[in-house]
């Protein structure tokens, strides 16, 4: 049974980056590599790597670059930011599902916005990225048609809508036969409820395990990669008055420039889950289902 924990996600990264020589143009990264995407000038917030350990992720996902891939909920792009072009360049196709244009909440209109503003322009780089929206009855992807899913921070995002299960659903469909599912989210304390609409943002483990079984979909793996063991998950404005939001003041209320961020800095970003998942079927290489020896 192998165990990927956090000192070796850290380890793992310093010989990456070793490997790839940011500072020097003769030992860059292979043009087309994983590494060469994660240490393209074109990244949104790679200081967060430190937390959210890109590289390590996507090896434990399965990403390879010939993929189809597809991404729910983007975001601004931090994930696509690294799939486009590695996908793009290695013959690989990305599918992202977004928000609705038309939706009523303007936050989501210009989260949307600033995606398509970044990964529009370039088509060169990022490639053409095919598009759909992440609403009731929606289909993600064609059936049977993507070889990894990717759903990264925004389980209480589809807690909050009321569309969970049929998210994880249509990821199920439009999985091939043994293609996986990816999933980091901000992870609660194991005892007590899960609030149904996750508003402080954080999900129980075995709440999103039960959404993938509930999907169709059988839990393959765990990591600890992204593990914060600083995070007490209590904070006064949820998730968000941690790094790298650092909210100030309940949402929807001006900024306090009298409350003290500093305690939260120390913290850090949110501990998270990472899990691997897989659609039932014959893929074309099977990976022996580790579990890992939970710290909780």
């Amino acid at each position: 049974m192998v165990h990927l924990t956090r000192r070796h996600a850290t380890l793992a990264l310093a010989a990456s980056l070793a490997a790839c020589g940011r500072g020097s143009d003769a030992d860059a990264p292979p043009e087309g590599s994983l590494a060469w995407a994660i240490a393209g000038y074109w990244r949104i917030e790679p200081e967060r790597d430190e937390w959210r350990h890109p590289l390590q992720s996507l090896l434990f996902w399965g990403l390879e670059g010939d993929m189809s891939v597809l991404e729910v909920l983007p975001g601004r792009g931090w994930y696509t930011a690294i799939l486009a072009p590695f996908l793009a360049a290695n013959g690989g196709r990305l599918t992202c599902a977004s928000f609705d244009p038309r939706s009523p909440s303007l936050a989501q209109r210009e989260t949307l916005a600033a995606w398509e503003a970044r990964f529009l322009r370039d088509p060169e780089l990022f490639g053409e990225i095919a598009r759909t929206l992440v609403r009731s009855g929606a289909p993600l992807a064609p059936p049977n048609s993507i070889d990894l899913a990717i759903l990264a921070n925004n389980v209480h995002t589809l807690m909050a809508e009321g569309i969970a299960e049929a998210v994880f659903r249509g990821v199920a469909a439009a999985l091939k036969p043994g293609g996986a599912f990816g999933v980091e989210q901000h992870r609660a304390a194991s005892s007590g409820l899960q609030d149904p609409l996750a508003g402080a943002g954080y999900v129980q483990e075995a709440y999103v395990k039960a959404l993938a079984q509930e999907a169709g979909l059988e839990f393959v793996a765990a990591s600890d990669l992204n593990a914060n063991p600083r995070d007490t998950r209590d904070h006064p404005f949820g998730v968000w008055t941690l790094p790298p939001t650092l909210r100030t003041s309940p949402l929807g209320r001006p900024d306090d420039p009298r409350f003290d961020t500093s305690p939260f800095e120390a913290i850090g970003e949110s501990d998270r889950m990472t899990l691997k998942f897989r659609k039932s079927g014959s893929p074309a290489a099977t990976a022996p289902a580790e579990q890992r020896d939970s710290r909780r």
